[in-house]
C-alpha cells in the first residue's frame, strides 16, 4: 500500500512542529522551507489537519502553525486517515468507512478469501501506524541538517550598497 504525497508532506511538516512544540508558532514559509514542501501544497495539507484537531493556526505577526495537542497523543494513523481516508485496502474491511461489496460474488457467502487477507493487511498497517505517536516518530527520525555547499559552488560574497 502506498500513501499519498500529501501524507508524506504532512508527516514532514508535523515532525517540524513536533520539534518546535511549546515554542512560538511556526510560520508557513518557515515550515515549507525547513521541510522542502511547496508552499501551496502546505496550505492544502494543513487545512484537513486543522479540521481534525491536529494543528492550530493563527494569523498575524506572531502567527503560524502549532500542534493543538501534545505530540505524544497524536498517532501517525490519525494523520494518515485525516488526509488519505481509511487505512483499509478495500471497503469491506474498513473499521472507519465500511462499505459492503455490491459486485463481489463472495458478499453473500459466509467467508470471503479476499476479505480475510485484506483484513490482515489492514490490521498490520493500523497496528503500526496507531502505535506510533508524533513524539515516537520524531525521536526515531533524525532531523535534516542544512546541506553544506560543495566546493564547486562557493558562497557569494556580500556587497554593501
Amino acid at each position: 500500500m502506498k500513501f499519498s504525497k500529501k501524507s508524506e508532506y504532512a508527516l514532514r511538516a508535523l515532525l517540524e512542529l513536533t520539534r518546535q512544540y511549546d515554542q512560538r508558532p511556526v510560520r508557513r514559509a518557515e515550515l515549507a522551507q525547513a521541510q522542502r514542501i511547496p508552499l501551496g501544497f502546505l496550505e492544502n495539507i494543513m487545512l484537513p489537519l486543522k479540521h481534525q484537531g491536529i494543528v492550530a493556526s493563527r494569523r498575524g505577526v506572531d502567527g503560524g502553525f502549532r500542534l493543538r495537542r501534545p505530540p505524544s497523543t497524536i498517532t501517525l494513523g490519525s494523520v494518515i486517515r485525516a488526509l488519505d481516508g481509511p487505512l483499509a485496502p478495500i471497503g469491506c474491511v474498513s473499521q472507519t468507512a465500511y462499505q459492503m461489496c455490491d459486485d463481489c460474488p463472495y458478499a453473500t457467502q459466509s467467508t470471503c478469501p479476499i476479505q480475510q487477507v485484506m483484513l490482515k493487511v489492514r490490521n498490520a498497517i493500523a497496528s503500526v501506524l496507531d502505535r506510533y505517536t508524533l513524539e515516537d516518530f520524531a525521536n526515531s527520525a533524525p532531523f535534516p541538517t542544512r546541506r553544506a555547499r560543495s566546493s564547486a559552488q562557493p558562497r557569494r560574497a556580500r556587497t554593501r550598497s
